[in-house]
């Protein structure tokens, strides 16, 4: 037999418990001075890792806490930063360490303060872990972290293994992938906003946005891992025409959708609805899309920015605005992507659908509400919303 035959080799599978350490090579701000946004492009090393994406996939990230956070907690909850916390699977890390990289040290919910009250035994926290009293729960939750908690009820004492128990794992944090791997070998490009905000006397941060703005800088690593999408994909077939709604970040996928095709030579038409809140400085990626629809890789661009006018104008209205073609569009088989907010922004894309199918389709409400649901049922409508 011969022995090239029996020689097998086994790639090295990328996850949570073994992420690759990828290379931070650019980071850029998008917003221009004047923005109320702090907007970045990263563009991350994958060299040598075999690891392979598809546009509509998303990148995970799996952060470390600020050592502002780290330090916050360890003085207000009178821990010791170098005792020695045995984590599951036996491992022995200083506490520090543990704060900075094991665990959530922001993020506080019901069950956390649950846990904590068993050892604080204050009256108003058990008040507030009342069912009767959910409306007062949520405003204690809203806005607040596990440092209030613990300077609101502190616990002298309290020891660092049982505070440990109480919190939540490190989570990784997934971001839509940004680029095409056919127009960046071996990089994988993002688009990430900087959340910072002012609430109860302190100042907050996203734990992961924050990380890859301050505590990276340009060829230090960080810890990543591909999550891939089976649905939210081009279409196979090159020629199916496509509409691409994305605000703000929900930019991303549609730059890594629109660099495919154009490596690609799909020749299908496409339509991008992007909407930010000032166009001087918060276009995200306006130059790259100004070219693409000179040089015809880019069919149309339809903006809303919402700042611009006394009226608020949003992606949904300029769906609206264009409802008859949008209805021919997607009669003759395109495939429409949202990407983007859950909690408004996709509602109010979905009740504009609705809206051009009664308009365009003269169908009563419930017959255009069926009509939008066939769309899904034939994933000619998908959605990566967050």
């Amino acid at each position: 037999m011969n022995d090239e035959n029996t020689i097998c080799s086994t790639a090295v599978v990328y996850d949570k418990k073994n992420p690759f350490l990828s290379t931070l090579k650019r980071r850029v701000l998008l917003n221009k001075e004047g923005s109320d946004k702090e907007t970045l492009h990263l563009e991350l090393c994958l060299a040598g890792s075999g690891l392979e994406y598809r546009p509509g996939d998303s990148l995970a990230i799996i952060p470390a806490n600020s050592p502002q956070a780290v330090r916050q907690v360890l003085e207000t909850g009178g821990f010791d930063a170098g005792e020695m916390v045995e984590l599951k699977g036996g491992e022995t890390k200083p506490l520090s360490e543990v704060f900075a990289t094991e665990l959530n040290i922001t993020g506080i919910t019901k069950n956390i303060l649950k846990k904590y009250n068993a050892f604080a035994q204050s009256d108003k926290l058990e008040s507030l872990l009342d069912p009767d009293n959910k409306a007062a729960l949520d405003d204690y939750l809203g806005g607040r972290e596990v440092i209030d908690m613990i300077a609101d009820f502190p616990v002298p004492g309290l020891a660092a293994s049982d505070f440990c128990g109480m919190l939540r794992k490190q989570l990784p944090r997934l971001y839509s992938i940004a680029s095409s791997l056919r127009a960046h070998p071996a990089e994988v490009h993002l688009t990430i906003a900087i959340i910072r905000y002012y609430s109860h006397g302190r100042g907050r941060e996203g734990v992961c946005s924050t990380y890859t703005a301050d505590r990276v800088d340009v060829g230090d690593t960080m810890p990543v891992f591909l999550h891939y999408d089976k649905n939210f994909k081009l279409p196979e077939d090159g020629d199916t025409p496509i509409i691409m709604v994305g605000p703000g970040t929900g930019i991303a996928p549609f730059r890594a959708f629109v660099e495919e095709r154009a490596a690609t030579g799909a020749t299908g038409k496409s339509w991008l609805f992007f909407g930010a809140q000032h166009s001087a400085t918060d276009y995200l990626y306006g130059d790259e899309w100004e070219r693409y629809v000179a040089n015809g890789r880019l069919s149309r661009i339809d903006l809303a920015f919402s700042r611009d006018q006394t009226e608020k104008v949003y992606v949904q209205h300029r769906m609206l605005e264009h409802s008859a073609e949008m209805y021919s569009w997607l009669s003759d088989g395109a495939v429409f992507y949202v990407c983007g907010d859950a909690s408004r922004m996709a509602k109010d894309v979905h009740e504009a659908l609705i809206s051009i199918a009664e308009k365009e389709g003269g169908k009563s409400r419930e017959d255009a509400e069926a009509w939008v649901k066939q769309l899904k049922a034939d994933k000619q409508y998908l959605r990566d919303v967050y």
